[in-house]
């Protein structure tokens, strides 16, 4: 599998380069040189897969023999051991990404990434620093999915109060190689630090950096896996196929991307935004300007330069004509959201995280708008975290307790270990060094 930076100035590099290395050295993003079609015989198969034989077969499409068979099954074998239900509610369908370890999709690519990196490093002898930036859900995803990983060390980097409770006790409780520093910003400036430091020379002479983030390829590839999963679960496959995404840093509506360039026939993907708008605004004007994050009820979604609009944009020869055709873009507010999480909890007795209520939203609003039968389409919203994640929110919306997975409820009584950070890239740098 060879990959080639977005900016096109970096050599281009294999797999095994491309995750443990994380981001190019041109500050672009790593994408495959090719990403064809299944061939017929899986999209005839599919139905008699399981999720481990199918991620096999797509995994295996896109990695060629960078990884033997053997090892390839192996590490998605002990990655998933977790489903991910199609559920109808309404007049859609939810696809449940909520159901591993850490109850949010991340889940699919941390774990994969994990033992994927595992694999890559066997007879390594140097430690390999994984720095990753959240925003909620990717710290707790990748924390488990790496614990206790031999010759892997994570740094985790998230916004001083803006993280739920729940997500913040799921990595920082841990200890072993996982570290959690606690910045004194937003998102955006714990991105910012992560990226920069990629870009520093001392730090690279001195330590071996690289990614978790969406930003990693390894964090793409397995997300792909259950857009097509999806697709498997329905009863009628003829039907035109929508998918709504809440979408932040915009990995996951990539990797749907993905999958419909491996030939899931995607009729329209949309993406659902909060407060931070940008890429709906870039949707309608054509003029992508990236500017600071605004907290909200979605706080994983609280981005404001998404990260992979560079992989889209590769994608797309940054065609925003190109863009429209194949993707919708909505923004809506906290008051919208809330709103919605108790409507579909009223109607429908199903309880919504706020990313999820987003992304309800989003395809409620194109199905209004091109005034499609909901009887005559196969219309998919995906669930990315459990609602219990956000439980006093969601609670006081619905009326009702969030019962508390019996996964989560020593995390709950751990305690807090992190390390108070300013958002300054300087401190940063020599925490690193000096640790």
């Amino acid at each position: 599998m060879k990959l080639y930076s977005t900016k096109h100035i970096s050599p281009d590099v294999d797999l095994r380069e491309a995750v443990l290395k994380g981001l190019p050295d041109d500050n672009g993003l790593y994408m495959p040189y090719t990403i064809s079609p299944l061939p017929e015989k899986f999209w005839k198969n599919l139905d008699n897969y399981t999720f481990c034989e199918m991620a096999f077969h797509i995994a295996k499409h896109l990695i060629g023999d960078d990884i033997p068979d053997n090892e390839l099954n192996k590490i998605i074998q002990e990655a998933y051991s977790f489903d991910a239900p199609l559920i109808e509610v309404g007049d859609y369908n939810v696809l449940e990404l909520f159901h591993g370890p850490t109850l949010a999709f991340k889940d699919f690519g941390a774990r994969f990434m994990g033992r994927l990196m595992g694999y890559f490093l066997k007879d390594n002898k140097k430690e390999v620093n994984i720095l990753v930036a959240t925003s909620g859900d990717t710290g707790s995803a990748v924390a488990h999915g790496f614990l206790n990983v031999e010759g892997i060390k994570v740094t985790i980097l998230y916004p001083k109060g803006k993280v739920s409770d729940i997500q913040e006790k799921q990595f920082t409780t841990l200890g072993a190689n996982i570290t959690a520093l606690e910045v004194d910003g937003t998102f955006d400036d714990c991105q910012a630090m992560v990226k920069r430091a990629f870009l520093d020379e001392t730090l690279n002479q001195t330590l071996t950096l690289s990614s978790a983030n969406s930003i990693n390829i390894a964090r793409l590839i397995p997300q792909s896996f259950y857009y097509i999963y999806a697709y498997k679960q329905l009863s009628d496959k003829s039907l035109p196929l929508y998918f709504s995404v809440p979408s932040g840093n915009f990995g996951n509506l990539c990797a749907g991307l993905f999958a419909k360039k491996m030939g899931l026939p995607i009729e329209k993907m949309i993406a659902s935004n909060n407060a931070n708008d940008v890429f709906t605004s870039y949707h309608q004007t054509g003029n992508f300007a990236p500017r600071r994050s605004v907290q909200t009820m979605s706080n994983a979604m609280d981005v404001g330069n998404p990260s992979n609009f560079a992989r889209m944009m590769d994608i797309y020869n940054s065609d925003i004509d190109k863009v429209r055709d194949d993707i919708m873009a909505y923004t809506y507010t906290d008051e919208q959201t809330a709103t919605c999480i108790k409507t579909v909890y009223d109607k429908y007795n199903y309880v919504l995280c706020p990313h999820t209520a987003v992304a309800y939203l989003g395809l409620d609003e194109y199905v209004y708008d091109e005034d499609l039968n909901p009887n005559y389409i196969n219309g998919i919203f995906l669930s990315t975290a459990h609602p219990v994640k956000f439980g006093e929110t969601v609670e006081q919306l619905i009326g009702e307790e969030i019962e508390i997975p019996e996964r989560l409820q020593a995390l709950i009584k751990g305690e807090k270990q992190s390390i108070p950070m300013s958002a300054d890239f300087e401190a940063f740098k020599q925490w690193l060094l000096n640790n």
